[in-house]
């Protein structure tokens, strides 16, 4: 029973049976036609025989092995591949069916290749994820061809696999080696000159594209015939808390990616790079209450709590209590620190709503909060308006575009940091705006 389980018949086989019918419906008309009729028959039935003792003639004609990372980075294109290696002694034709986690929702992930004898082949695809949580694979289908082609024998790798799916570590990792390498600009992080530079003096090293050449050590140049400059050390220890709004209005999709989910990669990245710059990371999540806090901190093992706490954030669908926030940061943020809130308005009188509570964070503490463009309204308004139909949308969206502008003013009024930005530039110019307050010494 297994045997033909495993066997199937390829599309030639069918081809030729619809072929051997009509010289049978023939014959009746054509006796001659008969004798031919009963020929292609049995050439069939051999050649059928011949295929399939072929085909299992091996126990393990072919191995296929899926290669997963152990975790998936969201909103990344993840690298997967599948190793597989032909057992038989002759050429085989191969159809490969890979059961991927349903979230994709791809159902035509099918690749088609061929082996010689003994020869090995990797095929290698990505996949990206774009919500947080456990995807399920199944097993690699391999369908197998013999130089007959009329049968295929299916060999099925059950590798069920569960993998995490985390926030965006991958661009955690490329922002952190873009910083070792002093390539950060080609991320579009500007370079900041630190306004007041402190006078604590740290050591002589090597000159690096980027340092300020005010810092050049002449007499240390000369002696080691290679530039080197002066680095001071900067004032450490500053605390940065992310504040992520998980309420319904950051489940506003974008690119496949919830508003949820953008910050919580902006958080990943701005975190990692706040440790490296001797500063403490901390994270509170909140909607209609508190939900996880981390409390800042930059000892080894930071991050990894970091990440495992971002990993079970989900929207909670409820009106986000900026009193609790306030209640809460009042009581368990002692020190003055750099609170960037996560959040997004949609009008003026959404965010006076809140206002209150913002002037008095601001009160105590750096206060930064981060809202998001609506990218379709931005299209809208750079699209011509040629009906009236389309000049009534347009005025709808200049309204609400203007808005928003003004939540930024009205902010600032009271001294409060704003940044308004597209979902996709969210990192980028969050890190860029993190950097701007360390130079001006603001944290």
């Amino acid at each position: 029973m297994h045997l033909f389980k495993s066997l199937y018949f390829s599309k030639v086989v069918f081809h030729f049976v619809v072929g051997i019918v009509v010289l049978f419906v023939f014959a009746f008309v054509f006796p001659w036609l008969l004798g031919i009729a009963q020929l292609c028959f049995m050439i069939l039935i051999l050649l059928l025989l011949a295929d399939g003792i072929i085909l299992f003639m091996a126990k393990k004609g072919i191995f296929c092995r899926r290669d997963v990372p152990e975790r998936l980075s969201n909103g990344d294109e993840n690298p997967i591949s599948i190793f597989i290696e032909n057992h038989y002694s002759f050429s085989i034709l191969l159809e490969i069916i890979d059961e991927i986690p349903f979230q994709f929702q791809k159902r035509d992930l099918l690749f088609h290749t061929s082996l010689k004898s003994t020869e090995q082949q990797i095929i290698e695809y990505q996949l990206r994820p774009t919500k947080r949580g456990e995807y399920s694979f199944g097993s690699v289908n391999v369908y197998v061809k013999s130089p007959i082609r009329l049968l295929q024998r299916r060999f099925q790798f059950s590798q069920d696999k569960m993998v995490a799916v985390y926030p965006s570590f991958l661009q955690m990792r490329a922002y952190e080696l873009m910083a070792i390498s002093n390539r950060l600009t080609e991320l579009g992080i500007k370079k900041i000159r630190r306004i007041g530079q402190s006078q604590e003096f740290e050591q002589i090293r090597q000159y690096v594209q980027g340092d300020d050449v005010r810092s050049i050590n002449w007499k240390a140049t000369a002696r080691r015939n290679d530039l080197m400059v002066n680095a001071y050390q900067e004032e450490k220890s500053q605390n940065v808390y992310c504040l992520i709004d998980k309420g319904r209005v950051m489940q506003m999709p974008f690119d496949g990616l919830s508003l949820l989910d953008y910050a919580i990669n902006a958080t990943l990245i701005l975190s990692n790079i706040a440790i490296n710059k001797q500063d403490k990371a901390g994270v509170i999540t909140f909607s209609d209450r508190i939900g996880q806090v981390l409390t800042a901190d930059k000892k080894a093992g930071q991050m990894t709590k970091i990440l495992d706490l971002l990993y079970k954030q989900k929207t909670r669908y409820m009106e986000t209590d900026y009193e609790a926030l306030y209640i809460h940061a009042k009581t368990h943020i002692r020190q003055r620190s750099l609170l960037l809130l996560y959040t997004n308005f949609e009008t003026v009188a959404s965010m006076r709503r809140q206002l209150p509570y913002f002037r008095k964070l601001a009160k105590d503490h750096l206060l930064m909060v981060v809202f998001f463009e609506n990218t379709e309204l931005k299209t809208l308004l750079d699209k011509p308006a040629e009906t009236t139909e389309e000049i009534y949308h347009k005025t709808i969206a200049e309204k609400y575009f203007y808005e928003k502008q003004q939540i930024v003013r009205e902010l600032a009024q009271y001294g409060i940091q704003a940044l308004l930005t597209a979902p996709q530039n969210l990192t980028v110019n969050t890190v860029n705006k993190y950097l701007e307050l360390k130079s001006r010494g603001m944290i």
